[in-house]
């Protein structure tokens, strides 16, 4: 088994999230995200560079997937 970095930089988070979670954030959405806020937290490396946590980035996605429904109408 593959180990990952307990770090991982935008690009990197951006692939993780999508074959871990099937989440589809590109580098630009995780960067506006960072901006903006609503997206997972992350630490300043130096003057531009940006590390997420996996743990953090795994704790985000789930806190914006649903929980299992059998129909659309059950959000309401």
């Amino acid at each position: 088994m593959e180990q990952r970095p307990l770090r991982l930089t935008r690009s990197d988070a951006s692939s993780y999230l999508r074959e871990r979670h099937g989440i589809s954030r590109t580098v630009g959405t995780l960067a506006k995200l960072a901006v903006i806020g609503g997206g997972p937290s992350f630490r300043k490396v130096g003057a531009r560079g940006v590390l997420y946590e996996v743990a953090e980035l795994d704790r985000w996605a789930e806190s914006i997937i649903s929980a299992p429904r059998n129909s659309t109408s059950a959000a309401a």
